[in-house]
């Protein structure tokens, strides 16, 4: 059954970074673009940002543009997000999913994705 396993999480202060990892397992990841999902404690779920399987392109939140980026690299089956500047408004468990395009990148749709992970938490302390 395919999944992502994420990772890269932890605890930081504000205006540090992280870099958040997922790997795919049991599906081909070149057939799918990724995208990075959050949702902090008793808040809704957003769409972090999305990057194309075709040419790397990528969508941002208005609340991240300027401080994350995402990246992918196929032949390791992976998908990344580098997080920089982060503010304790970026503290919430980060999920992956397979989208089967751009227009998905949407927290409406990430529960309906083929292939989703378990998270990993990220805290940004003040």
């Amino acid at each position: 059954q395919g999944q992502f396993v994420e990772s890269g999480g932890g605890l930081v202060q504000a205006g540090d970074s992280l870099r958040l990892s997922c790997v795919a397992s049991g599906f081909n990841l070149d057939d799918y673009d990724i995208g990075w999902f959050r949702q902090a404690p008793g808040g809704e779920r957003e769409a972090v940002s999305c990057i194309s399987r075709h040419n790397g392109r990528a969508r941002y939140a208005d609340s991240v543009k300027g401080r994350f980026t995402i990246s992918r690299d196929n032949a390791k089956k992976s998908g990344y997000l580098q997080m920089n500047s982060l503010t304790p408004e970026d503290t919430a468990v980060y999920y992956c999913a397979a989208l089967s395009g751009l227009e998905y990148c949407e927290a409406k749709y990430y529960t309906g994705a083929d292939y989703r992970g378990q998270g990993t938490q990220v805290t940004v302390s003040a």
